[in-house]
């Protein structure tokens, strides 16, 4: 047996697997609780259990991965085997299940393996990959086809949901792909420090909900926990403390982390407003001073978009993220900008009368947004924008993404966007920092995406680029991060994967809950998603078989 056979059946070895008699207590409390393993959340395009219910045992002592024959693959596909053996068998207690002498085969061949096929080997992660799988389950060999790494991957994700806490699995077919290709969470680390493991527990949830960005908002103008190699003074003067600092060694740790599961890492350094600790502390000054009554007070506004040097820090810091950050895609933000003290300042003034051919304050906002966007495309840099620089009317390039975030009017924004032949981003009805008391996540279930005048054209022509879940951390730390986001995020998790028709709350509600006791059951403190003093909700089983245990060392124990 190779060594990677060995390290998946080590996964299983009856020293950290649960007891018979856990796994039968287990069964029997998800018997009570009423989850069913069958579902896959999102629920896939096309999805057929057998209708006479063929159950298979696994067989998790002989149990194995493998690649078909002539077929590519690589570590990234050796990395998700090993990850799935521990997830679907390891926590399950399916190895203890199979080896009970009191099991009954009912003379069914047990499933022995996994095989995948690829069609390529190409490993590049962008808006056009194709992570679409067929999963086939049947004995004795449980048969993934995919075109890539990345669709086998969704297709392995499927395979863990499907396998029922004693070990068996139900033939089943799938046939999967996404809605739409950008299907995102945007984390802010700025306005809250989160420590790495925590972003990293973050992005396993997504890859189990199958979202595929991690929109990266590192930076804002409270904080600068972003430690550049270039100008090293912008986290040491703007982070909250030496220990709030993300290294490149650390960032470097979630992006491979991200990668090593399909998910694409988009940094946002948001200019030419949210920007103070850290650039301050830049030499030559790149801030503009705010005056009042002629004289500088001592504050500063937004970038100076009038003098080179903000420039000239612009091209050495964006090719430097560009190094750092494998994507072809940044996120320049360019929202919220308030014009008041660049109308205070003199030096600003006079520029505006030397280039009569600035109107105004939006369009000295859009002459340092031309500056930028040339930047950037002169790096082969793409980017994605906060919405303000199209409703400005700036000459952007052909393939940037407009993230759409004010709320209200976000159909006639999508309009517009889609008008003008632009990618559009839908984040706004999906801000999931603000909460409510009850059940918040119908509403941002029942979302329809193309649901604005031309919708379904840009549709058809993939001009919605995708969803984004967004959650500002003003009250949210490493302490509620989690708790707050999960599973609702997995609401518009399937708003952007499955089809248009799939809008059934009560449905959604059933599979939803079941997919929060998976998540609990791979260490992701999921708050529940419906009401436990309710009888009718769920029939009464607002409960998971194996309940969240946070773990506790009290400062007087034995650590």
């Amino acid at each position: 047996e190779n060594s990677e056979t060995l390290k998946r059946k080590t996964l299983c070895s009856s020293s950290t697997m649960p007891s018979v008699s856990k796994a039968a207590a287990v069964a029997a409390a998800v018997a009570a609780s009423a989850v069913d393993a069958r579902t896959i959340f999102p629920k896939p395009t096309y999805q057929v259990t057998s209708p006479t219910n063929v159950t298979y045992p696994i067989n998790t002592v002989d149990f194995a991965f493998s690649v078909a024959s002539g077929s590519p693959t690589s570590d990234l596909l050796d990395n998700a085997f090993h990850r799935y053996y521990a997830i679907a068998l390891g926590q399950s207690g399916a190895a203890a299940a199979f080896e009970s002498t009191n099991w009954d085969y009912n003379n069914t061949t047990p499933i022995v393996g996994l095989e995948v096929t690829l069609e390529s080997d190409d490993t590049s992660l962008t808006l056009e990959t194709n992570v679409s799988y067929t999963l086939t389950v049947e004995a004795p060999t449980i048969k993934i086809s995919a075109p890539n790494v990345y669709g086998a991957m969704n297709g392995l994700e499927s395979f863990s949901q499907l396998v029922e806490p004693d070990g068996t699995i139900v033939h089943t077919t799938v046939n999967d792909n996404p809605r739409y290709q950008f299907r995102a969470v945007m984390i802010d680390t700025s306005r809250h420090y989160y420590p790495v493991d925590v972003i990293l527990q973050h992005i396993d949830a997504m890859s189990y909900a199958k979202f595929n960005v991690l929109h990266w908002h590192i930076v804002d103008s409270v904080s600068f926990p972003y430690e550049s190699a270039e100008f090293p003074e912008m986290a040491q003067q703007g982070a909250y403390s030496p220990s709030h600092t993300y290294t490149r060694d650390a960032i470097k740790t979630v992006i491979e982390y991200a990668a090593n599961r399909g998910i694409r890492v988009i940094p946002e350094f948001d200019t030419p407003g949210h920007v103070q600790q850290g650039y301050a502390a830049l030499d030559p000054p790149v801030l503009t001073d705010c005056y009042t009554d002629g004289k500088p007070d001592g504050t500063t506004g937004p970038l100076n978009p009038t003098i080179n040097a903000t420039y000239d820090f612009l091209t050495k810091f964006y090719q430097e993220v560009k190094d750092l950050f494998p994507d072809q895609f940044v996120h320049v933000g360019g929202d919220e900008v308030s014009f008041d003290c660049w109308q205070s300042n003199p030096g600003i003034e006079k520029f505006m009368k030397d280039h009569p051919e600035i109107k105004d304050y939006s369009g000295l906002e859009q002459y340092y947004e031309l500056n930028l966007l040339e930047i950037l495309k002169a790096q082969n840099t793409s980017y994605i924008c906060w919405q303000e620089i199209f409703d400005n009317g700036i000459d952007i390039l052909p393939d940037t993404v407009v993230d759409v975030w004010k709320g209200g009017t976000w159909q006639d924004e999508m309009a517009a966007v889609a008008k003008a032949g632009y990618h559009s981003v839908l984040s706004a009805p999906f801000y999931l920092n603000y909460i409510s008391y009850g059940e918040d996540w119908p509403n941002y279930y029942s979302v329809e995406p193309s649901n604005f005048t031309g919708g379904a054209e840009a549709d058809a022509k993939g001009l919605i680029g995708g969803l984004e879940v967004c959650m500002w951390s003003e009250f949210v730390d490493a302490t509620n991060f989690i708790s707050r986001i999960w599973p609702r995020a997995a609401a518009v998790a399937e708003r952007a994967w499955s089809a248009k028709d799939v809008t059934d709350v009560d449905d959604a509600r059933e599979r939803l809950h079941e997919f929060r006791c998976k998540l609990l059951n791979r260490g992701i403190g999921a708050e529940p998603i419906t009401s436990g003093g309710s009888p009718t909700q769920l029939n009464g089983h607002n409960f998971c078989a194996q309940e969240w245990n946070p773990r506790y060392s009290p400062p007087w124990s034995t650590r």
